[in-house]
């Protein structure tokens, strides 16, 4: 029969039917689906569902300051995905969404338009302000809603929590009050990390290091003048101890000077010198002996000599002056003592081995000071500017209101060299702390303060964890979180253990006040100095759940709460650090609102690893000083993500990835499978060439999905084969099945995207695509629509498409749903709806999977082999062999005898034979005792299966097998 008369059997045969586009059309079709959502409201009719676990991931406030970033679109996919997954397992999954609308980012950018207007902050009223803060914030929470509703991120959008409602501020003003009765909170004095161009201080969460070209000096000081000469042995007595430090502006500050005995010191004479040296032929200098050198190389000392060791007993005891003691115009300022003392902090590493001690502007300085009660000195403003009357120095900035370098360094450098106290100075570029808002050097500067002590015993009876806050969060750390991963523990166990005490306290005006009344004439340390009134303290809080904190600064309002003890105190009118807000969230959230939590825990805390000294930090604080205890079970971490190249993202370098763009380019699909594809656990990259490769996996992914509805067209449930009556090939995708279900819940249960994901793309593209689909073409699309082996096969791929899609429903939101739909239309349909379905146990079975694992790997051999031959177009498919395959192993023999492996060969025939491979049969190195030798298949082509068989031609129907002859009846 020639072509032109070969019937036309193309009608007859099951192709793929659906009208599930190839191309996804995310950018544009995303927002059908989000609106559909809407209608049908999703999230509210997940919650009904009665019966249900709770699992509550707890959402760490972004601020509301600014469109998203990739960091926003990482962070908040992680979460959704994480909801998602655990509501499709069986929880019922809450999210409530959250904002810290507080603080200084928001108070900063009100500044900002008022300066770009002229106009000064301080000469607004408080309230007006406050309220401009507010109307700011709310703004931007409308906008960063829908951007990111827009990522396809659920959750209760319609009443997510802000900061600044007047329920979250009255809890906020509570729970602070709590550490007002407990007994930790205290007002101290202490150096703090202070903003000269914010005039606040700053936590250190809100602060991020740059690196900053910092003067540097080597100054002398001398021994006390009118100290009694035999406390010092005589060659000592005129020799000076070199200090050295990059912060010349603390030097009128200066208390002491400290040492470490277990370092080896030395006496040492300067020789010889250079002849624009600051040194002195003939001086005697004290040093480490470690840092001598190099000390001697900056000085320009050309010759030197080591006299003698110095023992630490020969310090113990001696008094040194100040280097600016008798200057002229000091007004005796600077005329005391200055002691030198031990140290554990001193080293050997870098400097003199001498540390310059000035207690108000260092952490180490201040612990010297308080272990040796040195006098704090009060030297610098909220300005960064010195005070007023400081001889020589007075009204000189350290920072400029433009976050520049003031006059203050070069000024003392100056002066040092005029009083003959400079040995040397140079330059020095390091890592520096800069405000993260203003971008601008801070610096430590002694202020009074409210703290909250983390070593003070606790008086609130809630002692199981220990009995003060740093003993309560590291038992937290050790017996109730768990970590993801694991190194984040580590990460917070070493801060909580090793950080002071938490400063409560900004000098601002946008955020929650202290809400807490001083006696008037008292000092701190008296028991008598803060108004504990729990009468009292209940006012305010109906207050603030009445008007919002705003109430705080209004006229009268410390007479209505304080009645007759008004006259007595004081009012407090600093604002709390907002990372105090953000860290009682869980009170207002998680225990207060009917969609939170039973017990008041969150199961999740989930943030960049940047949390672990930021929301983790002082949640846990927050949470043991309140309650006892951690407020989460689970503290899960993300890093940070960085462009292709690993660099970090920089609008100045112009390598930033808008979120924005890439869901107008790809969809939002694609950006949440890059999340799901990174190991978010550790930094990521995304750039153009990532996101093509992205974007690949998705089309490959959408292609097996495609084929799946095409398959399933018209499947009915009278069709359904029972397990136990399927052919071998559909009961070992029923065990890959169970495989995957435990593999993927257990992913899921541990936050592992990057594991689950994995795991469905190679099942899809390898055990689907290019096995099971591959081989079931054939009987899918030719064999009697009530074949067992069809009726098999699609029940089979119907089993597979409600897990698949389910399975992938938490990562790609959006084309899940798509498929879904095209399923199963409805108005009320949606695959977010539905759960994973459960797996019954039976489908398990080793011994088949083992059997089946011989199965491809000699599959594997023969198609190899076959395609040796399709490359040398010998044939143009498979269709067209009848290979001989050889196979030593005799237990792998009987395995393949006993399926049709021409059919799972895909080729018209194949022979199996136990003899030794001739020479030159095609073999794989990584499947012995396989060899493959390849004959043409005989016979002539199937004009409806394209099978080659002898016997085509032969039945009643023209050009076809005994098979297609008998489909067609």
């Amino acid at each position: 029969m020639s072509a032109d008369t070969t019937p036309d059997y193309r009608d007859t045969v099951f192709l793929p039917e659906t009208d599930f586009p190839m191309r996804g059309g995310l950018p544009t079709r995303e927002q059908g689906w989000l609106d559909h959502w809407a209608r049908i409201g999703i999230y509210d009719r997940l919650r009904e569902k009665a019966g249900r676990t709770p699992f509550t991931l707890h959402d760490g406030p972004p601020y509301a300051n600014g469109n998203l970033h990739i960091g926003h679109a990482l962070n908040k996919t992680i979460k959704d995905m994480i909801v998602r997954s655990h509501q499709m397992m069986g929880f019922d999954a809450r999210y409530i969404p959250g904002w810290d609308c507080h603080g200084l980012p928001i108070e900063w950018k009100i500044e900002e338009q008022y300066r770009a207007k002229g106009l000064n902050k301080d000469d607004v009223d408080i309230v007006d302000f406050r309220q401009e803060c507010r109307a700011f914030a709310k703004g931007w929470v409308d906008i960063q809603r829908e951007e990111f509703k827009r990522l396809g991120v659920t959750g209760n959008w319609a009443d997510p929590y802000l900061t600044m409602d007047f329920h979250a501020e009255a809890v906020i003003a509570d729970e602070f009050m709590k550490f007002l009765m407990n007994g930790t909170l205290y007002r101290g004095s202490k150096p703090v990390m202070w903003s000269p161009v914010e005039k606040t201080a700053l936590a250190e969460a809100e602060v991020e290091y740059h690196d900053h070209t910092s003067h540097t000096i080597w100054v002398r000081f001398k021994r006390r003048s009118g100290s009694v000469a035999g406390d010092v042995a005589e060659d000592l007595r005129d020799a000076s101890v070199v200090i050295w430090t990059t912060t010349p502006w603390t030097i009128p500050q200066n208390r002491a000077v400290a040492y470490n005995p277990t370092v080896a010191y030395g006496l040492y004479r300067v020789d010889e010198v250079a002849e624009n040296a600051m040194a002195r032929a003939g001086e005697h200098l004290l040093l480490a002996d470690a840092l001598a050198e190099a000390v001697m190389a900056q000085a320009k000392v050309q010759g030197f000599t080591r006299l003698r060791d110095v023992a630490a007993s020969e310090l113990e005891g001696v008094t040194l002056a100040h280097p600016y003691a008798g200057i002229e115009g000091g007004a005796g300022e600077w005329d005391y003592d200055v002691p030198l003392l031990p140290g554990d902090h001193v080293t050997d590493d870098a400097g003199t081995g001498f540390v310059h001690t000035a207690p108000s502007h260092g952490d180490d300085d201040y612990q010297v000071g308080l272990k040796f009660n040195l006098k704090m000195t009060y030297n610098v403003e909220p300005d960064g500017s010195y005070r007023a009357d400081l001889p020589l120095f007075a009204g000189q900035h350290i920072i400029l209101a433009d976050g520049k370098e003031g006059p203050a360094n070069v000024s003392n450098i100056k002066a040092l060299a005029g009083a003959g106290a400079l040995l040397a100075k140079g330059k020095l570029k390091h890592s520096y702390p800069h405000s993260w808002r203003s971008k601008a050097p801070v610096i430590y500067r002694n202020t009074p303060q409210w703290f909250a002590g983390i070593d003070r015993p606790l008086n609130d009876g809630t002692g199981d964890y220990g009995n003060t806050i740093r003993e309560r969060a590291l038992a937290s750390i050790e017996r109730l979180v768990k970590f993801t991963p694991q190194s984040g523990r580590n990460r917070l166990h070493s801060m909580i253990e090793a950080r002071p005490d938490w400063v409560l306290s900004r000098q601002r005006a946008w955020g929650v006040p202290l809400t807490c009344f001083v006696k008037k004439g008292a000092k701190p340390e008296d028991d008598d100095f803060l108004l504990r009134d729990a009468a009292i303290n209940a006012r305010i809080v109906a207050a603030f759940e009445a008007e919002g904190a705003d109430v705080w600064y209004k006229d009268g309002f410390k007479a209505e709460m304080l009645g007759d003890l008004a006259e007595s105190y004081e009012q407090v009118f600093d604002v709390l650090d907002v990372w105090f807000d953000s860290g009682s969230t869980h009170a207002f959230v998680l225990r207060d609102r009917a969609d939170g939590s039973e017990d008041g825990i969150a199961d999740v805390y989930m943030e960049g690893t940047d949390q672990h000294r930021g929301w983790f930090h002082s949640s846990l604080l927050q949470g043991c000083g309140t309650m006892g205890r951690a407020p989460y079970r689970n503290v899960v971490t993300h890093g940070f993500t960085l462009d292709e190249k690993g660099m970090k993202m920089s609008k100045s370098v112009g390598n930033t990835v808008v979120p924005e763009k890439i869901v107008k380019e790809y969809g939002a699909d694609i950006l949440r499978l890059w999340v799901a594809q990174a190991d978010y656990t550790a930094d990521q990259r995304i750039g153009k060439e990532i996101l093509k490769g992205t974007a690949d996996s998705y089309r490959r992914l959408r292609n097996t999905l495609r084929f799946l509805l095409g398959a399933l067209k018209g499947f009915e449930e009278i069709e359904r084969v029972a397990p136990a009556e399927m052919p071998e090939l559909e009961r070992w995708v029923l065990h890959r099945l169970s495989e995957l279900d435990g593999e993927v819940r257990r992913g899921y249960a541990a936050f592992d995207f990057q594991g689950v994901f994995q795991k469905l793309f190679t099942f899809c593209t390898t055990d689907l695509s290019a096995i099971y689909f591959d081989i079931r073409k054939d009987a899918l699309y030719c064999d009697a629509a009530d074949s067992l082996r069809r009726r098999a096969a699609r029940s089979v791929l119907d089993i597979v498409f409600h897990r698949l899609v389910t399975w992938l429903a938490p990562i790609l939101v959006f084309t899940t749903e798509d498929v879904w739909l095209s399923r199963y239309p409805g108005d009320d349909s949606s695959v977010h709806l539905q759960d994973m379905p459960e797996t019954p146990a039976a489908w398990a079975d080793a011994d088949l999977a083992a059997k089946w694992q011989g199965i491809r790997s000699a599959r594997r051999a023969v198609t190899a082999a076959l395609e040796v031959q399709r490359t040398a177009k010998v044939i143009g498919a498979s269709l067209e062999a009848a290979p001989t395959v050889y196979v030593a192993d005799a237990a792998l023999l009987a395995s393949l005898r006993s399926v049709d492996f021409a059919e799972l060969c895909i080729t018209s025939a194949l022979t199996l034979s136990g003899d030794t491979a001739p020479e030159g049969a095609f073999t794989l190195p990584e499947v012995p005792g396989v060899a493959v030798v390849f004959h043409e298949a005989e016979g002539e082509k199937c004009a409806r299966c394209w099978q080659i068989l002898p016997d085509v031609g032969t039945h009643a129907h023209p050009a076809t097998c005994a098979r297609c002859n008998s489909v067609l009846g």
